[in-house]
Parts: structure tokens; C-alpha cells; sequence
């Protein structure tokens, strides 16, 4: 793992931010990084002729505050569990992650990371969202590390666990965390709540190995998940995307017995499955940056502005996945992404 504290060798800071609580506490514990003033994070964020792998490779902090819209309602990109209510948020813009499938690097200019402080502001937008739910039967549900993976960051900046906080006291809010992090440790001291799913991403280790360079291993990941689990979290497991390599039917169903027999997986909430896709321009950008990954070489179908498999291709995929996963658990807590 890398040592991101290093990394952070400037930090913008916009002007209106400065003086928010998160942003205090982020400047204390990056006392020998130089601190500039900024107008506003798009000056940085938002410059043209960026290279986003090179900076990665040094990547800077941006603190921010965020203006509308807080929250947005979940798009064909967002699994939204078949719940009107569902919705996801930006805490934070890019990741400590680089994998070589990931839409970021063609959604942003930039690789720098930007941190929105302005906490407080995010959840004044979900209490007057919860008072204007198109379904009121059900809750509403907010994916808030769609674009980051927060819980890689909570050692840094402990935003994961006001989340939570927030959570908790609402009747029918559910918030979802996702993450490739091994850093459960990080909420050891925080009791589970029904408000809230802890979502694993999970690949097989040649695939973590290749595409997904910066993150836990496997073994690493499971170990967070097991701990996570016996803790009494709730817990999805997400096998997305899944990438077809030679001989991925065997390398996967292995991977399937792997995840199956470290965890209980008789308490797990549900597990998802999705197949490789993006937006076509995020694609087609990322593959002219230069990125050198033979994943944006691979035969795919534009699937109205969605680069993806095949359709046969992608149902076969799908229905061995199943297949293997139903041998360890009931069929309705499989769901697909489509």
C-alpha cells in the first residue's frame, strides 16, 4: 500500500473553505504540506491540458466547498436496487485508487483530489430529500462514495464515521458505503446500524494484480469483509465489474469458493454482479490519454452511448456467475446489474 500521507505535498484550499471544521482538522494533520489560497477548486480541478496518470503519480489535495446540487438521483450508471428513492452524493471527487477500468479518469480532467468539507450541507439536502420521497414506503437510499472510495481515506480524513453518525438517526434512510479498502479497522470503535451497508468490491487476484494495481489484495480485502461481518455490519459483496480474460469462466468460479469459504457468507445482505461498461466519451477519452491497458483493446458493443459486452456474451457471463454463486447462496440475494 501506498503511503498517501506523502503525496499531499501541496493543498489548495479555497477561500470559503478554509475555516470549516474538516478543513482544520485535514490542515493539522498535513502540517509540512504547502498550503495555497484558491478562489475556487474548478481554477485547479478544472484547467484544460491535464495529465490525469501523471497526476496521480503526485497527487495533490484540493479542499472545497460544495455548491449545489448535493445529491443527485441515481442514473442507468447507478444501481438503484429497484428503489425510486435512490439516490448518490460527491463527499469527494477522484480516488487514492488508480484501476485501469475505473470511469473516473475519463469523467475528470484531473487526478487531483478534491475533499468537500462542507459536510453539514449534505445532509441539510438528505433531511429535506426524506421529506419529498416519490415512494414514501420505502427508504431512501444514498450511495455516498460512487465517484471515491472513502473508507481508503477514513485513517486521513474521518468522514466515513460522521456519515454513519448521520445515519443513525434517521428512520428511513439507508446510506451505502463502498469500498475496495482493507481498512475496516478504521470503525472498530463504531457500532454497526441497520442504516447502513458496508460494500466490498471484490476481484480475483490475478485480476487485482493487473488492472487494479493500487489496491488490497484479495486475501486483504476478506479479512476486512470476514471482520466486518462478525461485527454484525451489514455487508454486500459487489463482483463488478467482471472482466473477461482467458479462461475467466475458471479463473472466477475459483474466486467464487475463495470469498465463499472466508467469510460466513450466510449473514452476507445480498451480493451484486455487473460485467464491464462505461459511457462511451469517458471510454474514448481514457483510451486516447495513452492509458496502456489492453482493456480499451477488447471487442466491445456501444450499447446507446454504454461501451460493453456483447449481449450473448454478457448473459453467458451473467448466468455462469449466478450458477456458481447460488450453490452458496439463495438466488434473490444475487442481483444484476443490467
Amino acid at each position: 500500500m501506498i503511503n498517501y500521507q506523502s503525496k499531499f505535498s501541496h493543498i489548495y484550499v479555497e477561500d470559503q473553505a478554509r475555516d470549516l471544521a474538516l478543513s482544520k482538522l485535514v490542515l493539522k494533520k498535513f502540517k509540512n504540506s504547502e498550503i495555497i489560497q484558491i478562489r475556487h477548486y474548478k481554477d485547479i480541478f478544472n484547467r484544460t491540458n491535464q495529465d490525469f496518470q501523471l497526476q496521480k503519480r503526485a497527487m495533490k489535495l484540493i479542499l472545497a466547498k460544495k455548491t449545489g446540487p448535493l445529491l443527485y438521483p441515481a442514473t442507468d450508471m447507478v444501481q438503484d436496487y429497484k428503489n425510486k428513492n435512490s439516490f448518490y452524493n460527491t463527499p469527494a471527487l477522484n480516488c487514492l485508487y488508480n484501476c485501469e477500468y475505473c470511469f473516473l479518469q475519463g469523467m475528470y480532467p484531473s487526478g487531483h483530489l478534491v475533499l468537500f468539507v462542507n459536510e453539514n450541507d449534505f445532509f441539510i439536502a438528505i433531511n429535506k430529500q426524506l421529506l419529498k420521497l416519490e415512494d414514501p414506503t420505502k427508504p431512501m437510499i444514498v450511495s455516498i462514495s460512487y465517484n471515491s472510495d472513502l473508507m481508503a481515506m477514513e485513517n486521513l480524513f474521518p468522514i466515513i464515521s460522521r456519515w454513519i453518525e448521520f445515519a443513525k438517526s434517521k428512520d428511513n434512510l439507508i446510506i451505502e458505503i463502498r469500498t475496495k479498502s482493507a481498512l475496516f479497522n478504521s470503525l472498530k470503535n463504531i457500532s454497526p446500524h441497520k442504516n447502513i451497508i458496508l460494500s466490498w468490491t471484490l476481484s480475483p487476484e490475478v485480476i487485482c494484480k493487473e488492472f487494479e494495481k493500487f489496491t488490497p489484495s484479495l486475501d486483504m480485502r476478506l479479512k476486512a469483509v470476514k471482520s466486518a461481518l462478525d461485527a454484525g455490519w451489514d455487508v454486500r459483496l459487489c463482483f463488478d465489474p467482471i472482466l473477461i480474460l482467458d479462461d475467466w469462466e475458471k479463473i472466477y468460479c475459483l474466486f467464487i469458493d475463495q470469498v465463499m469459504n472466508k467469510i460466513n457468507y450466510n449473514k452476507l445482505r445480498d451480493l451484486t454482479l455487473g460485467v464491464f461498461r462505461m459511457n462511451k466519451d469517458y471510454f474514448n477519452r481514457i483510451k486516447k490519454s495513452g492509458l496502456k491497458s489492453r482493456l480499451y483493446y477488447e471487442h466491445y458493443v456501444n450499447n446507446s452511448g454504454t461501451i460493453t459486452l456483447e449481449e450473448d456474451l454478457k448473459k453467458a457471463v451473467i448466468k455462469t456467475m449466478k450458477n456458481k454463486i447460488i450453490e452458496y447462496l439463495p438466488a434473490e440475494k444475487v442481483m444484476i446489474w443490467d
